[in-house]
């Protein structure tokens, strides 16, 4: 084995931040040289997340400076929406590789980010140096990137489902409908009176109703227009995406499961069967379990997708990317296989 690369994690304190941490923690290749949390900085890791005391029981949160990127050759910024945009240039120009998992550079478009996050582009003349972390839809991409935006949980389902049959021209690319159902961690570890235990527990709930910040984020992944609706689900992680489409000529179930397991038949972290894929299946694994089926009594083709949205859905995918634009094999650090029960 050689010398191990350098990376930093920038925004390290979130729910995705520690599982950066836990996934890096066992990655043969990447040295974890920072983790930066602004509001914990001097707080040991182990003190606000426990579970990394065995992998961090003298490592402490400190305050992002630039000179940290002296150290690195790769940064991962796990920060809120928003914040990337200020940072991103900082750490291009000092030649480091950025990996980016807001939303801050998902988008091609710098108008769409005033339309849907209310709110001008800070750096849109960065947008085309970021590729789209999305490996099983644009690797070619990704291969020697030196800026990433990693997609967001949500449109990460949705275009695994969607867009192989839109580029087969199996399904009408307009008036797709996507109803995806999150775990709670999606919303991130500050409290929210919304997400409290009380306000979560034996709920269910449709929020963003046609106004979802990442709809643009799925028709630009999937290659169609969308209507979607997410929801929030009494469970920690996990997003299931249920998607609704019509065909473009006549078809059959079984058809379009062999469509799509051809379609995905060299990707090491997609699973595709007849079974109906579970949240449970994929947590703290990098898999996407989907399957699709075919009504022909309403002439609707239904494609399901299940991700673990902390990992295939944020920091697993992240370290993915990273692996491909350092020309890692791109499972090195990460497994397809879940935790049950």
């Amino acid at each position: 084995m050689g010398q191990k690369i350098p990376i930093g994690i920038i925004g390290a304190s979130g729910y995705v931040g520690a599982e950066l941490m836990r996934l890096l923690a066992h990655h043969e290749s990447f040295d974890v040289r920072f983790v930066t949390g602004d509001t914990q900085a001097g707080q040991p890791v182990a003190d606000l997340y426990p579970h990394l005391a065995a992998i961090s029981a003298e490592q402490e949160f400190v305050k992002y400076d630039s000179h940290l990127l002296d150290e690195v050759a790769l940064a991962f910024l796990a920060l809120p929406h928003g914040q990337s945009m200020a940072l991103a240039g900082d750490v291009l120009d000092r030649g480091k590789v950025a990996v980016d998992l807001a939303a801050d550079f998902r988008l091609k478009d710098a108008g769409q980010y005033q339309q849907w996050y209310g709110e001008p582009h800070q750096a849109p003349d960065l947008l085309g140096q970021f590729a789209y972390g999305l490996p099983e839809l644009f690797r070619e991409e990704l291969a020697d990137a030196s800026a990433v935006a990693v997609p967001g949980c949500y449109p990460t389902a949705a275009a695994l489902a969607v867009a192989p049959l839109v580029r087969l021209g199996l399904i009408q690319p307009e008036g797709v409908i996507v109803d995806a159902a999150s775990g709670v961690s999606g919303a991130g570890r500050p409290p929210k009176a919304h997400t409290t235990f009380c306000a979560v527990d034996e709920d269910f709930t449709a929020y963003g109703l046609l106004n979802h910040r990442h709809t643009p984020e799925i028709e630009q992944a999937a290659g169609a227009s969308v209507l979607f609706t997410p929801h929030l689900a009494p469970m920690n992680r996990g997003i299931l995406a249920t998607c609704y489409a019509k065909p473009t000529a006549e078809t059959s179930t079984d058809g379009l499961l062999a469509a799509l397991t051809d379609f995905y038949a060299d990707e090491p972290f997609i699973v595709v069967s007849d079974r109906s894929p579970s949240t449970k299946a994929t947590l703290g694994s990098n898999a996407a379990h989907l399957t699709v089926r075919y009504d022909a009594r309403t002439h609707t083709v239904v494609a399901l997708c299940a991700i673990d949205n902390l990992v295939k859905g944020a920091a697993g995918q992240a370290v993915q990317c990273a692996n491909l634009t350092c020309g890692l094999d791109e499972t090195a650090g990460l497994s397809a296989v879940g935790v049950f029960p």
